[in-house]
C-alpha cells in the first residue's frame, strides 16, 4: 500500500513492485482516470516516458477515480468512476491515446468501467444524492 505517489522515485518503485508481481494499491491525487495515467507519465523525464507508458499498460489492473459528495440523507457519498485495464485500454495507453479513454470508459459498461457521470445518476435514481447534486456532478 502506498499512502500517496506524489514523486518519481515512489512512483517508480510502484510501477516496479507491480511489474514484479506483487499487488500495489495506491493513491494519487488527480481529477478522474484518464489524469491519472497522465499524471504517472508525465512525471517521468521524456526519454523515460514511452516505457512507462508500456509498463503501465502490462501492470495496471484498475483505476478507481472518486470524490466525495453531499448525501440526500445527510454526510457525503462517493461518486466514482472505474477504468478497468482491459486489451484496448492497454493499447490506448501504450500508443499515448488518453484521450480516446474517454469514449473507452463510457462503452466499457459490461466490463465494470463506469464514469462520473453513470455513477451520479445511479445515485439520483437510488435516492442517495438529491437533483440539485445531481446537476452539479453529472458531467463529471
Amino acid at each position: 500500500m502506498v499512502g500517496e505517489m506524489r514523486d518519481l522515485e515512489t512512483i517508480a518503485a510502484a510501477l516496479t513492485l507491480a511489474e514484479t508481481g506483487h499487488l500495489v494499491f495506491a493513491t494519487l491525487h488527480t481529477p478522474n482516470a484518464i489524469q491519472t495515467i497522465d499524471r504517472i507519465v508525465d512525471v517521468f523525464p521524456p526519454y523515460q516516458q514511452q516505457q512507462i507508458r508500456t509498463q503501465l499498460s502490462l501492470s495496471l489492473r484498475a483505476i478507481v477515480a472518486q470524490r466525495l459528495v453531499p448525501c440526500s440523507h445527510g454526510g457525503r457519498i462517493a461518486q466514482r468512476e472505474v477504468l478497468i485495464n482491459t486489451p484496448a485500454v492497454a493499447n490506448i495507453i501504450r500508443d499515448n491515446r488518453a484521450p480516446e479513454l474517454t469514449s473507452v470508459l463510457q462503452t466499457g459498461r459490461d466490463t465494470g468501467m463506469c464514469t462520473f457521470g453513470k455513477h451520479a445518476k445511479e445515485l439520483y435514481k437510488e435516492g442517495q444524492i438529491d437533483k440539485e447534486t445531481y446537476d452539479w456532478v453529472k458531467e463529471g
